[in-house]
């Protein structure tokens, strides 16, 4: 019998995590994995425990010189000079121990992940553990190790001979995943995110379109800053759908980084709850109009992690599974009970954000107006071939 979802979880990857004051940290998993048990969403049966990639599988992407060097840093025997080398060691991707296991459990999570959905066993598949973007062929970057995205693609592209349309809605540009496919025609990479103007990696220009026979197949829609649920949905929505049409994709790879929100303290947009819960709307509709609902989905960034990233993260699960009703209910008082104390700020007791959670915004239908017209200009030679 088909599962029409898998959670891949295990406390396990945890372990990615780089000190104590890093913004990147995975506690942010638990605190999901249990707001879904509390309100009694998740059960046994759907949680997947996830493998290891192995070093094969990561050097689909990444060099093996590099995988020595991650390997080696773990150990603490790699140089400071040649660490800096490989883009380890710095203040964004600092050294910890076993750091090439830890990485390498969460390309495995989302390679499970793939297998579950590939293989017919599951129409969903989520694995909050990955959406590592930022990693390149030989160089660690923005917190990430090991791209599991581009891993998980080119593994579908091996094993299955998948076309897939990859779909990134993280605040920061989706450029490890987009490189590695930029002349590649059966992989179409989408990344909607906050102008590069202002935020890293300062990639993502609404005129990077691909190389070579790849050309047409790489789409950004860089917004811009204090951009609205209104907008981000139009732009993202409107995007999606006509890519899909254009693209035929046999499987829908999204990556939910929950850093586009308010409260998020490495951005500039101002996107509420409501678009979290329509990012995963709009994907799974369109995963059963065209593949035959093959929808696999992977975390990403969100530093508020006790705020936002939660409720965001546990949207994508309530809507793979037809548990969205749970979103008009209280969060569970036992998950706010267990977590208040520790939480530095105080924990949201609604799904939904206060209309009255930030003042307005002063130039809203000139960033509106702005934003329309960077989805034209992204789209516009594909609805050239239409007419």
């Amino acid at each position: 019998m088909r599962n029409e979802a898998i959670f891949v979880y295990s406390e396990k990857q945890l372990a990615y995590k780089f000190n104590e004051e890093h913004p990147f940290n995975h506690l942010r998993l638990h605190l999901t994995y249990d707001l879904l048990n509390k309100m009694h969403a998740l059960s046994d049966s759907s949680v997947v425990i996830p493998r290891i990639a192995t070093d094969e599988e990561i050097s689909f992407i990444h060099d093996s010189a590099y995988i020595d060097a991650v390997k080696a840093a773990g150990e603490g025997e790699l140089e400071e000079d040649i660490a800096r080398n490989y883009g380890l060691g710095t203040e964004d991707t600092p050294i910890f121990p076993k750091m090439h296991e830890a990485a390498a459990l969460l390309v495995g999570g989302t390679l499970t992940a793939v297998d579950m959905v590939m293989s017919g066993k599951s129409k969903h598949a989520l694995n909050l553990g990955g959406g590592l973007h930022h990693g390149f062929r030989g160089k660690a970057s923005g917190f990430c190790i090991y791209n599991d995205s581009s891993i998980a693609i080119e593994y579908m592209r091996k094993k299955y001979g998948a076309r897939v349309l990859y779909v990134d809605t993280d605040a920061h540009h989706g450029d490890g995943v987009q490189w590695s496919f930029y002349d590649e025609p059966d992989v179409c990479t989408f990344s909607i995110h906050e102008t590069g103007r202002y935020l890293f990696p300062g990639t993502g220009d609404v005129h990077e379109k691909g190389a070579g026979k790849g050309y047409g197949f790489s789409i950004n829609v860089p917004v811009d800053a204090f951009t609205e649920d209104e907008s981000f949905l139009e732009c993202y929505e409107t995007t999606f759908r006509e890519l899909a049409d254009f693209f035929k994709p046999d499987v829908i790879f999204t990556q939910n980084g929950a850093d586009a929100h308010y409260y998020d303290p490495l951005s500039h947009l101002s996107v509420t709850t409501e678009t979290y819960k329509q990012i995963p709307k709009v994907a799974h509709q369109i995963a059963h109009e065209y593949c035959d609902g093959k929808w696999i989905a992977v975390g990403g960034g969100g530093y508020d992690m006790w705020r936002a990233v939660p409720r965001a993260w546990a949207m994508i699960w309530l809507e793979m599974t037809g548990q969205t009703h749970h979103v008009s209910e209280p969060i569970p008082t036992a998950w706010l009970n267990k977590w208040k104390q520790k939480s530095p700020v105080p924990l949201p007791a609604a799904w939904h954000d206060s209309s009255e959670m930030y003042p307005p915004i002063p130039r809203k239908g000139e960033i509106k107006e702005k934003n329309r017209r960077t989805v034209e200009k992204a789209l516009y030679h594909i609805r050239s071939e239409r007419q």
